[in-house]
Parts: structure tokens; sequence; C-alpha cells
């Protein structure tokens, strides 16, 4: 078994970890790892989250484990703690603390929250440090426990990607890289990794067509507030993947959009994509989103980066709630979707959705593809994009759009990467190629208005 023994045992260490399985238990009855976070005391939070990501990557090979080790389902609380330290102690990726350390306290903090299911869980866990090859090797002829995502989520990826669906199921338990946005208004990527070097922080500037220049990848994560230039607005964090959008919609190598040309962002926030848009550009914005509570973080992320955009509160399927007729530009659809392709940074995503949401989530990218599509004056683009691998919500949903258009009327870019794929080699449906780091998983179609 892998691990690395601290010097003494974290005195939170048993606290982090009734705390972490409260996170499991909560995001099995369906409630998003964000929201529990939230809730979690401040001086436990970074280690809680920590410890949470790596249980829920894990949860499917946990899961098995312990049905191997239990057969009879303990109560949900102490089920949460024994799949927690089975995923902690499970040999994949290197767990922070040593084995027996990870026993002894999950034994600990059974005794804080199930005092009388603190022997048992002992018991369990001891058994499993000393059948962990055996043990390993059953649960590992099983989908669940060899991909760690539910039946249903594995049998679409093989589906939709035939050639690349293992791949993309393992990957998708890797730690993601920390990757930023260089503000174009304040400065180059390179610049930036220049000064980064200058701090001792080891970076990397990502060249790839579409990125703009302005992408850098870090060795190392580091807590945002760490970040050069952060609070001043010379940098945000965002994937490479994501950074695509700006430049598919502005096409900066061949310029199309006049200046202050109105341009809808129709699912703002939590505001990346705007700021990015307005980064390049001097544009004439409206940031919609139909939640304001959501709607205020893409304020707060003008507010840093000094940009000025109109935000509104409103349903992308209803414009007449909302528009003022004029027609729009340009017009971005970052459509909500099953965020199948960011699962590397939510792994709580692959437990909460289920198989019907994919038809369901379709349903409402169609319906603001229709009602958004009127809004594009002739002549301008509308970039749709989801983070998302199904292909209902990407190749799929855009034949279906182009196909409900009158002919001629609806012509798809060629520059349209289609989906990118969440690992290296990203551009299998598109001309991007091989990438130098792991991204995360996009479509994009870019839709030209005659």
């Amino acid at each position: 078994m892998s691990g690395v023994t601290p010097s003494t045992p974290a005195p939170a260490l048993a606290r982090q970890l009734e705390f972490t399985a409260d996170a499991v238990q909560a995001v099995r009855s369906g409630r998003s790892l964000t929201e529990v976070l939230g809730r979690c005391p401040p001086e436990l939070r970074p280690g809680v989250q920590a410890l949470a990501f790596h249980t829920l990557r894990w949860l499917g090979s946990a899961t098995e484990a312990r049905a191997r080790l239990a057969p009879k389902t303990p109560p949900p609380l102490v089920d949460a703690l024994l799949v927690t330290a089975l995923a902690l102690l499970w040999p994949g990726e290197p767990a922070p603390y040593a084995p027996h350390t990870l026993v002894d306290q999950a034994v600990s903090a059974a005794r804080l929250r199930t005092p009388a299911a603190a022997g048992f869980i002992n018991a369990v866990l001891r058994r499993f440090l000393r059948e962990a090859e055996a043990i390993v090797a059953a649960v590992r002829h099983t989908p669940l426990g060899e991909y760690n995502h539910p039946l249903w989520w594995v049998e679409r990826v093989r589906r939709d990607w035939p050639q690349d669906w293992q791949a993309l199921l393992l990957q998708a338990n890797e730690r993601p890289p920390m990757t930023l946005r260089v503000n174009a208004r304040r400065g180059s990527g390179a610049s930036y990794v220049q000064g980064l070097a200058a701090l001792g922080r080891a970076a990397t500037l990502l060249d790839e067509p579409g990125l703009g220049g302005q992408a850098v990848v870090l060795g190392a994560p580091c807590p945002v507030p760490q970040l050069p230039g952060f609070a001043a607005g010379e940098v945000s964090v965002q994937d490479a993947a994501a950074q695509r959008a700006a430049g598919l919609l502005l096409d900066p190598a061949s310029p199309w959009l006049r200046p202050q040309a109105r341009v809808l962002d129709a699912c703002a926030a939590p505001g990346g994509k705007t700021a990015h848009l307005l980064e390049l550009a001097e544009l004439d914005l409206l940031a919609l989103d139909s939640d304001p509570a959501r709607l205020a973080r893409v304020q707060e992320t003008l507010n840093r980066l000094q940009l000025r955009a109109e935000l509104k509160a409103g349903d992308a399927r209803l414009p007449a709630g909302w528009w003022d007729g004029r027609p729009f530009d340009a017009i971005l659809l970052d459509a909500p979707c099953t965020a199948s392709g960011i699962v590397r940074r939510h792994p709580d995503v692959r437990w909460l959705r289920r198989a019907d949401d994919v038809a369901a989530l379709a349903r409402v990218q169609a319906e603001m593809l229709d009602a958004l599509w009127p809004l594009l004056a002739p002549g301008g683009r509308l970039l749709y994009a989801t983070c998302s691998i199904f292909q209902a919500e990407g190749r799929q949903q855009i034949d279906a759009f182009l196909q409900r258009q009158p002919p001629g009327t609806a012509l798809l870019d060629p520059r349209s990467p289609g989906h990118l794929l969440p690992s290296r080699d990203n551009g299998s449906s598109g001309p991007t190629g091989r990438s130098a780091v792991l991204q995360d998983g996009f479509f994009y179609a870019l839709i030209r208005k005659t």
C-alpha cells in the first residue's frame, strides 16, 4: 500500500474523516459537494475537500470492496465512513497518510459519531489491509470497481466513443492541472511565466492554436490568493479547453466583429467566458443567467478584472422576458449540461447525475438554441458550447438543430472543433491534435447565420 507516514498523525484527521464521510453520504443522497463543503467548519474545509475529492474519484472501487468485506450494507453513516477510508487506502492515487494511520483515525472518527460501530469499522479496515491484493484484483474485474463511474455512464461513454472509452473513464480519475488565463489587457502569457519563475514557481505556456498565447499551466496547484496579480485582475483560473470559446467567437486571426458589437453571453455564470471575451475585444456585451445569485458572481469577476458588461437575470428560452428587440451580432450559448467533461474537477458529478438527465438536459439545450437563433443578426455567429463528452449534448444536438433550419440559412463554420475529449489526444474529432496537458472535455460548434 502506498502512503507517506507523517512524523505524528494530524490532530484534525479524525475530524476531517468525520466530515468527509458526511460529504460522501450527502453526495450519495443527491446533494452537491460544493453545497456540503460550504457547511464544513472553515478550519477543516481545505483538508475535507482534498479527502472528499480523493474519495469520490475512487468511490466505485471502495463501494465494491466494502460489499466484499461486509456484504450486508451498514447504516448510511457507517457505510460512508467505511468507503471513505477504503478509497483513501486504495492503491491508485497515493494517499496523504500511511494505511495504519488512516485506519486508526477512521476508528477515532467512528467513536465521535457512531461509537457502537467503531469495532466493526476497525475489523473491516484491518481485514482489507491483510487481504488487499486479492480484494483489489477481484474489484477490478467489475465495471464499477475498474472505472469508478456509474454503470449507465460507462455504457454511454463506450457507445459514444468505442475507440477511446476506457482511456476516457480512467483519465477522468486523474487530478486536473491548474490552468490560468492571463488577462490580455494586462500582459502576455510568456511574461507571466517569467514572473512566476522569478518567484520560484514552475509554469508552462501553452502554445496551442486557439489559446492566443495566454494560457499557462502551473507545475503544481496553489491557492488562488497566492497567484501573483490575481487580486489586481492580471490573471484568472480557467481550463485551457474553456479558454477556446472566446477565440472561436471572436477569431483574432480574422476579426469580423466591429468595435462595440452587440454580443450575448446567454448562460454567463460564473463569468469566465464573459470576462475572456471582454479582455480580447471592446464589446457591448449582455451577460444573461437565470440565477440572480450566480449572476452576482459574474459581477464579482468583472469587478476584479475591471471590465464592464450589462447583467440581466432571465431564462434564455424565454427572450420575451429580457430581450429589447435589438439583434445580436454574436451569441455565446454555454448551455447547461451533464458536465461529463469536467469530472476530474468535480468528481461528485458522476455520482449525482442520473441516466435520464442526459435526455432532459438535451431538451433544454434544444429549446435554448431554437429560442436564441432568431435573435442573431444575419451574418452573425452563434457559438454553442457544453462541457460534456456525451454526443447527445454535442454533435447529435447540433446535427438536429441544423436539420431544423431552412437549407442554407445556418452554416457550420469549418473551424468548429466539435468534441474536444478530456485527454491529451483531445482533437480526435477536431483540428487541434495532441495537447501538452490533460484538458477538460468540451464540445464547440460555431454556426453562421446567412
